[in-house]
C-alpha cells in the first residue's frame, strides 16, 4: 500500500522529527569538512561536532517550545559561525540549517507578528556571526548575503503556508457553519409548517365536529319531543359533515402537495363569514354581528387569520358557554381590525377550567399576522375574545396583552 508523505508525517510526528534531525546533523557536519570549491579537506572538528549535536537535540523540542527552540538553535549556529575561521570551515546556510528549520517551525505554529520578530533576531545574529572573518576587520561576503536571503525566504514561505492553512480552515469552518445553519433553518421551517397544519386541522375538526354534535343533539331532542321538526334539524347535519370532510381532505392534502398543483380552493376569509354564522345558527347559536367603521380590504393572510379566530371563538361559545346567543363586533380603525367575540354564559371557576389548544392557536395566529389577542372572562359574566390585526401587510408582532389562562 502506497502512503502519501503528508499522511505519514501526520501519523508519525516523532519519526519525522528524528529523521529531520539526523539529516540536519549530517548536513551541518559535512559543512564543517569542506571548503570552496566544494571538496572535503578535513574531519569534522570536535567542537563543531558537539555544538551541532546540541543544536539538533534542541531542535527536537520545536513542537512544544517553538520560540525557545529558535533562540537555542540560533545561538548554536552563531557559535559555529564564530568558530568557523579557527576550525577551518566557512560559515553558510548549511551550517545554520538547524536554526532555519526551527524558524520555519515557528512560522508554521505561531502568528505573523511573532514570526517577524524572531526572524529579525535570527537574521541579525547570524549575519553578525558570518561577518566575523579575520582580525583584519568585517567584510561583507556573498555567502553572508546569501545566508540572510535564505533565512528570510524560508520564514516567508513558512508564514505564507501557515496563512493559507488558516484561510482554508476558516473557509471550511464557515462552510460547516453555513451547512448547520441551513439544517437548522430547514428544521425550523418544517416545525413551523407542522404547527400551521396542526392549527388548521384543529380549527376544521373542532368547528365542524362541534356543529355536528350540536345539530345531532338538537335532532335527538326534537325526535323525542317534536318529531315534526326533527327533519329540518337532521337536514343540516349531512352538509355540516360533508363540509368538514372536504376541508379536512384539503388540509391533509397539503402534506401531499408536490408544487405542481394549485390549491383546491381559495383560503377562507371574511367573505365567507355569513355562511359561517348561518352554520352556527343551524346548530342553535344565534350570533349578533355588528360592523363599525368602513370595511377595508385585508391581506390574504390576515383575512384567513380573522376568519379562523372568529370560527374558533364561536366554536368555543357553542362548546362551553351554555348560551344560545353570542355577539360579534368588527371594528375598522385606520389600519387596524379589532374582532370582539363575547357571550353571556355563566361565570367559570378554576374547577371548570379545562386545558385546550383553541386559545393557544388563536394567539399564535394573531402574532404571526402581526397582531395580538386577549381572551378571558368578562367582569360580570360570560367570556370575551378580543383580537387586533393589521389590515395590510403583516407588521412585527407587538407585545401581547395580558392573557388569561386558556379555559376553553
Amino acid at each position: 500500500m502506497i502512503v502519501e508523505p503528508r499522511q505519514w508525517i501526520r501519523r508519525h510526528p516523532r519519526g519525522t522529527d528524528n529523521t529531520l534531525a539526523v539529516l540536519l546533523f549530517a548536513v551541518t557536519l559535512m559543512s564543517t569538512t569542506w571548503e570552496q570549491p566544494p571538496y572535503v579537506h578535513q574531519w569534522p572538528p570536535l567542537p563543531a561536532l558537539a555544538v551541532s549535536a546540541l543544536s539538533v537535540g534542541t531542535l527536537l523540542q520545536h513542537r512544544r517550545h517553538p520560540r525557545l527552540t529558535v533562540v537555542a538553535t540560533t545561538t548554536c549556529s552563531t557559535v559555529l559561525g564564530v568558530l568557523g575561521p579557527a576550525l577551518g570551515y566557512q560559515f553558510g546556510s548549511t551550517v545554520a540549517s538547524t536554526a532555519i528549520a526551527a524558524l520555519v517551525s515557528l512560522a508554521w505554529r505561531t502568528d505573523q507578528r511573532t514570526t517577524g520578530r524572531y526572524t529579525a533576531l535570527c537574521v541579525l545574529t547570524l549575519f553578525a556571526a558570518s561577518a566575523v572573518r579575520t582580525s583584519d576587520g568585517i567584510h561583507v561576503q556573498p555567502d553572508e548575503v546569501g545566508l540572510v536571503a535564505i533565512v528570510l525566504l524560508a520564514a516567508a514561505v513558512a508564514d505564507s503556508a501557515r496563512s493559507r492553512r488558516d484561510y482554508v480552515a476558516a473557509v471550511e469552518a464557515r462552510a460547516e457553519l453555513a451547512e448547520r445553519t441551513r439544517e437548522d433553518e430547514a428544521r425550523h421551517r418544517v416545525a413551523a409548517e407542522r404547527m400551521r397544519i396542526a392549527r388548521e386541522l384543529h380549527d376544521v375538526v373542532a368547528h365542524h365536529i362541534t356543529l355536528a354534535h350540536a345539530q345531532a343533539a338538537t335532532a335527538d331532542y326534537l325526535l323525542a319531543t317534536r318529531p315534526d321538526r326533527a327533519g329540518p334539524a337532521m337536514s343540516h347535519l349531512v352538509p355540516t359533515l360533508a363540509t368538514a370532510l372536504k376541508e379536512l381532505r384539503a388540509t391533509v392534502g397539503l402534506l401531499r402537495h408536490n408544487g405542481h398543483e394549485g390549491p383546491l380552493e381559495p383560503a377562507p376569509g371574511l367573505a365567507r363569514l355569513p355562511a359561517l354564522l348561518a352554520s352556527f345558527a343551524h346548530a342553535g347559536l344565534t350570533v349578533h354581528r355588528t360592523d363599525d367603521g368602513p370595511e377595508q380590504q385585508l391581506a390574504p393572510g390576515v383575512d384567513l387569520t380573522a376568519f379562523r379566530i372568529i370560527q374558533e371563538s364561536l366554536t368555543n361559545v357553542t362548546k362551553h358557554a351554555g348560551t344560545p346567543a353570542a355577539r360579534l363586533r368588527l371594528t375598522y380603525t385606520g389600519d387596524l381590525l379589532t374582532i370582539t367575540v363575547s357571550d353571556d354564559g355563566p361565570p367559570r371557576t378554576a374547577a371548570d377550567a379545562a386545558a385546550g389548544h383553541g386559545l393557544i392557536g388563536m394567539r399564535e395566529r394573531a402574532r404571526a399576522a402581526g397582531g395580538r389577542l386577549r381572551a378571558g372572562p368578562r367582569p360580570d359574566h360570560g367570556f370575551e375574545v378580543v383580537a387586533e390585526l393589521p389590515t395590510g401587510t403583516a407588521r412585527p408582532a407587538r407585545p401581547s396583552l395580558t392573557d388569561h389562562e386558556d379555559v376553553r
